[in-house]
């Protein structure tokens, strides 16, 4: 069998026994050098990495095949992907960058399987008179419009 077919076997019989998690990349470099990256509906723990690595590593054969793994969960710098992983920061502050290079910044309202909707919030300069007023409105962006996609991390 294909090194990487049962790479990704190996994985997704893990990830069947651990439906609160999910992969959001698996990675194979020409020196097979093995990583793994998985999100879950509640975070990843330390624990559940380690599952994951022997689940890989256990049913591997280094005599036949040398490798080196890596497994991590998606830290915060990680773009999101997944709709699952936008369905996980629901309610959160997200950045988007579209495909024609302009960015979108909001808070993350509606997740389905094709797109996003953010909830904008800005000031606007009045239709009459001076000064400015809020303006709050929803944005629908679909997953094929999106370049990346970051949680923004406030302090």
């Amino acid at each position: 069998m294909e090194f990487r077919k049962r790479i990704e076997e190996l994985l997704n019989e893990f990830l069947e026994t651990r439906e609160d998690l999910f992969l959001v990349d698996l990675k194979i470099s020409a020196g097979d050098d093995i990583t793994v990256i998985l999100d879950g509906d509640n975070g990843v723990t330390l624990q559940d990495c380690l599952d994951a690595s022997r689940a890989i590593e256990f049913n591997m054969d280094r005599e036949e095949h040398d490798f080196s793994l890596q497994v991590m969960s998606a830290g915060l710098s990680e773009p999101l992907s997944a709709p699952r992983q936008f369905r996980k920061n629901f309610g959160r502050e997200i950045e988007v960058l579209l495909n024609d290079s302009s960015k979108i910044e909001g808070e993350l309202a509606k997740v389905d399987d094709e797109k996003i909707t953010l909830i904008l919030r800005y000031r606007k300069p009045k239709d009459v008179g001076k000064g400015k007023v809020d303006v709050e409105e929803e944005k629908e962006i679909p997953y094929s419009e999106m370049k990346k996609a970051l949680v923004v991390i406030k302090f």
